[in-house]
């Protein structure tokens, strides 16, 4: 399946005009993705495998985007994670000598932004609303409504949206 996704990939994915996101959703969904409605997909962003990624309705993933998803990786709705982003589904067991390849997860939760060049290594979860800043490397999970930065990321502040149609500051005035 790789290989063939790999033909489909150069030959109709990432040659295809910029706004034709509905036609590369739909490339996606043949292979095995769950994409929600309006999902955007960039044709220079790579996936690995289509049928490990699971998109919410309006999330993206955007230019130059490296999905490198062994195992599932998730984005909830409204969820965007920017240029050059790196997700990492896998690693290596460097405690054994053949150091196998150990799938872990990702899951980037609704209205969440992973910012330009950041790194979300595997098994980690970017909580709900959350903000990984630009370039930062992510190898603990973040918690929803707080903005994270840095290498190793670590929390900033929470995020409170003003005046938003999602509840105002009282969204991260709940986080502790």
């Amino acid at each position: 399946m790789r290989a063939i996704w790999g033909v489909v990939y150069f030959l109709m994915f990432r040659p295809s005009p910029k706004v034709m996101h509905g036609w590369r959703s739909l490339l996606l969904r043949i292979f095995g993705a769950r994409v929600g409605r309006s999902a955007h997909f960039y044709p220079s962003c790579k996936i690995w495998a289509p049928w490990n990624l699971v998109m919410g309705d309006h999330a993206c993933l955007g230019p130059h985007v490296d999905c490198y998803n062994v195992a599932r990786i998730e984005l909830g709705e409204h969820a965007t994670v920017s240029q050059y982003s790196y997700l990492c589904g896998a690693t290596h067991d460097y405690t054994k000598l053949m150091m196998p390849l150990v799938p872990k997860p990702i899951r980037i939760g609704a209205r969440a932004w992973v910012a330009a060049d950041a790194f979300v290594g595997p098994g980690i979860t970017v909580g709900e609303g959350a903000v990984v800043g630009a370039r930062a490397c992510v190898v603990r999970d973040v918690p929803a409504w707080t903005v994270v930065a840095g290498n190793p990321a670590r929390v900033i502040k929470r995020r409170i949206l003003e005046g938003s149609a999602y509840g105002g500051s009282q969204v991260g005035a709940s986080v502790a």
